[in-house]
């Protein structure tokens, strides 16, 4: 396999711009809008390019590159800290338990109360992988290069991170919960608003955004059925999540009603259990099976997929993969198994 993960350069604008227009709406993080994608970019580069081993308002952009033709087919990001900057709103799903004695009745009422319980947390987002490459665990290697990422930059995230799914968006590019809440405030569609959020950031929600707790019970059940459910596309991405050990934990996006995933950083699975190793050559005899690999610092990162072979001490890796991770012998890499 050829495909390697590594930080994003000006260069690779027009491939990013491009996914952007397939996304279908909804991708915040990666809008189809030249302006706000070169200023992502430039802040990436600047995070990469920062020497300082503390967590910050950082956004670290990586794709999925074929090095043998030197196409992007993919793309993920990665924040260090969430809400500082910008206000990072969410909805929290809660109930009211009330009781009349009067009645001899109990009521439970569904409520939703917007909150930035969120600041200062970290955040996975961003995923994007060319329809022509859904097949051979690339997504997969997209999505956990970022976990390797962080686990090589502990430093650089917080303790808790998080990982919006895009919601339930109808064939027309709606949304059933935006036109229930917030499209009721803000004068404009879904798509309108979604856009305008990925280029101008949040200031626009915190100036207009009703902040009294809705009451579920008052809302089509067109918006109520779709509250904390991602999109169709999203269904696969929602379960890598879980079996990373993110949760779902009634935080919702005030835009599409998708869930908020939370997992604690040091209990990530791939965080946790990548095996670290020295490099010390190639070998065409490995042990079992493929697994992903990573080495480098900040902008000599790489991920690849690779053989690991470990002999009376020593780690070795197959020639296609040392290639691809531009790996030097004594030079320290993780592995982890798909």
């Amino acid at each position: 396999m050829s495909f390697r993960i590594r930080p994003v350069t000006n260069e690779d604008f027009k491939a990013i711009y491009e996914m952007a227009k397939l996304t279908g709406g909804g991708f915040t993080n990666l809008p189809p809008d030249r302006g706000a994608l070169v200023e992502k970019i430039i802040r990436s580069e600047e995070a990469f390019a920062r020497t300082e081993e503390l967590q910050t308002n950082d956004c670290f952009m990586m794709v999925l590159e074929n090095a043998e033709t030197g196409q992007i087919r993919g793309t993920c990001q990665m924040f260090g800290m969430v809400g500082t900057q910008q206000p990072f709103y969410s909805y929290r799903i809660s109930t009211l338990t009330q009781t009349s004695k009067e009645l001899g009745r109990t009521f439970r009422a569904e409520m939703l109360t917007l909150v930035t319980d969120m600041e200062g947390s970290s955040e996975v987002g961003g995923l994007f992988l060319h329809p022509g490459e859904r097949a051979g665990g690339l997504g997969l290697l997209l999505a956990r290069s970022r976990y390797l990422f962080i686990r090589q930059h502990r430093q650089r995230f917080g303790n808790r991170l998080i990982a919006e799914l895009r919601g339930v968006i109808d064939e027309a590019g709606g949304s059933a919960f935006w036109d229930a809440i917030a499209g009721r405030f803000f004068g404009m569609g879904f798509q309108e608003a979604d856009e305008f959020n990925g280029t101008h950031g949040t200031q626009f929600i915190a100036d207009l955004m009703p902040k009294t707790p809705v009451y579920t019970a008052m809302l089509p059940e067109s918006a109520r059925g779709v509250m904390g459910l991602p999109h169709p596309s999203g269904r696969a991405a929602m379960k890598m999540l879980e079996r990373e050990g993110f949760a779902f934990e009634s935080y919702i996006d005030i835009f599409d009603g998708g869930p908020t995933m939370i997992a604690q950083v040091d209990k990530v699975r791939t965080v946790r259990d990548a095996a670290e190793y020295v490099f010390a050559g190639t070998s065409e005899d490995w042990d079992g099976e493929q697994r992903m690999i990573s080495t480098g610092r900040l902008g000599k990162f790489r991920a690849c997929y690779g053989y690991v072979s470990t002999r009376d001490g020593t780690a070795m890796l197959d020639p296609k993969a040392a290639e691809l991770l531009e790996i030097k012998p004594g030079a320290p890499f993780l592995a982890i198994g798909r």
